[in-house]
């Protein structure tokens, strides 16, 4: 009999096998939650038992609403606002023409393999793995912290993240329709006027909580500053709870609630950022975990099974995807091909689809275990495939760059009103002599902090700078200190706003 200190245990393990998994990925390339459903995996074939659909459906809630909330948060207007209406197509027509030619796929193919599928069961196969996966997205994007030219990373990190909820609609719509237990079923008018009410109510229920979230912060006035932290998770969960509860769509709201309250100065912000960075890893981990854990290896090896799963993975990828992305940016004359055939091939999917495809299982629709053990090889296909190549194919596109990593980021305080900015020092910044009281600058101008070779220092006027050294420069007339920039040859430039 398994008691509380086994659980922990055993727990213990997984995160540890999983986190050290995560490094080795980095490592090779790869994206880091695939090695975490791996470890699931591993575990799940001979080790443990776990058979509870009920279970992992609830944790893939509270997981989702974390790393949407999170993604949203870590969003930027200035970032997203050249490419909102993109972003927004992409996340509703392109979804729903990725199930429309996906659905179509499968309900011709898998007669040929000898299953028989309704076109609704193919279409809700096709709606569970129609988006794609914000937490795959995020991670892989921000932990390799390769820029993307022409607004592509905010554009991509757009569309992940607010195109869970059109996949969500389209499932739960399809398993009403197809009569799943404790539902009822609907027409297609029913299911039209259910998917309009769930995207408006989320919208301004989302925009609604978002705003009184960040009211509450910093007027409430905690003596703990950690707890700003559990106050606004416990926002995070009302907020998809009481959005649900009125039958409006809960993912799309929490993901506007983190746009507003990260858009927005708040009490402690930093400290708040570091502790939703933190829980989104540890539930993307048990998620993916789980979901191994869920997974049977025995019926998913069914040939079958793998016929319609890698064919079906190869036409998301291959076929339905790109003509779906190109139609939905055919208008946009903005990105260039190259991006978007980029566009079009970074469509991962990840833990979200699986999630989905438990709906039906838990609603035990006809046909609901063979949905989620294709759209589980689906997923490690889109993983492997797509996860491993999203910095290669930017760099054959000629899209990628470096991303600067800031040495003194961590150092800035939220309530800074002055202009921080980072540079390195030039010859001709040492043209005049090598100390800090030869360099010219303007009036309310500081050079607060040096970093050389990775120790960090705050220097006096006769001190010795030298090639290569970093410069933390605070000043209230940034016009000026650019023109003096120019005139010492100062290319790299990192701001602080």
């Amino acid at each position: 009999m398994i008691n509380a200190e086994h659980f922990l245990f055993i727990g213990a393990i997984l995160l540890f096998v999983a986190v050290m998994a995560g490094k080795v990925a980095y490592r090779f390339n790869a994206p880091a939650l695939l090695l975490f459903l791996a470890v699931g995996l591993f575990f799940g074939y001979d080790i443990l038992s776990f058979n509870s659909p009920e279970l992992t459906q609830f944790i893939g809630m509270i997981s989702l609403c974390i790393i949407l909330f999170s993604g949203g948060m870590d969003t930027k207007f200035s970032e997203i606002r050249p490419v909102l209406a993109e972003g927004i197509t992409l996340a509703t027509a392109g979804v729903l023409m990725t199930a429309l030619l996906l659905g179509g796929f499968i309900y011709l193919v898998a007669p040929w393999i000898g299953l028989e599928l309704s076109f609704p069961l193919s279409l809700l196969l096709a709606s569970t793995i129609s988006s794609t996966d914000s937490a795959s997205v995020f991670s892989i994007l921000r932990t390799r912290r390769q820029g993307l030219s022409e607004n592509l990373r905010p554009l991509l990190e757009l569309e992940s993240g607010s195109n869970d909820p059109m996949a969500y609609i389209l499932v739960i719509l399809l398993v009403k329709m197809l009569g799943g237990e404790g539902n009822e079923e609907v027409g297609l008018g029913g299911a039209v006027l259910m998917f309009v009410v769930q995207m408006v109510v989320g919208a301004l229920i989302g925009y609604g909580f978002g705003r009184a979230s960040v009211w509450i912060i910093n007027k409430i006035n905690l003596n703990n500053a950690s707890l700003y932290s559990v106050l606004l998770l416990a926002c995070v969960f009302f907020t998809f709870s009481f959005t649900s509860l009125i039958k409006g769509n809960g993912y799309l709201a929490v993901y506007i609630a983190g746009l507003i309250v990260g858009n927005n100065k708040l009490v402690n912000k930093r400290t708040v950022t570091t502790f939703f960075d933190g829980i989104t890893w540890l539930f993307q981990i048990i998620m993916f975990l789980m979901l191994g854990l869920l997974v049977n290896l025995d019926e998913v090896i069914h040939l079958q099974t793998i016929i319609l799963g890698v064919s079906a993975g190869l036409f998301l990828m291959l076929v339905a995807r790109p003509i779906a992305t190109l139609t939905c940016l055919a208008p946009f004359r903005r990105l260039s091909r190259k991006a978007r055939l980029y566009i079009s091939w970074v469509g991962l999917r990840g833990a979200v689809p699986i999630i989905f495809a438990t709906y039906p299982w838990v609603a035990k629709i006809e046909g609901a275990e063979l949905v989620f053990n294709v759209v589980f090889i689906m997923t490690i296909i889109s993983l492997v495939v797509q996860g491993t190549t999203v910095s290669s194919m930017a760099e054959l596109f000629g899209l990628a760059y470096t991303e600067k990593e800031s040495k003194f980021e961590s150092a800035l305080q939220d309530k800074v009103r002055s202009a921080f900015t980072e540079i390195a020092v030039t010859e001709q910044m040492l043209s005049e002599g090598n100390t800090l009281n030869k360099v010219s600058l303007p009036d309310n101008t500081l050079v607060v902090m040096v970093c050389r070779d990775g120790d960090y220092f705050v220097p006096k006027g006769n001190a010795e700078l030298q090639m290569g050294d970093k410069l933390l420069i605070l000043s209230d007339r940034n016009d000026e200190l650019q023109i003096h920039y120019k005139e010492y040859g100062v290319e790299d430039i990192i701001e602080f706003k």
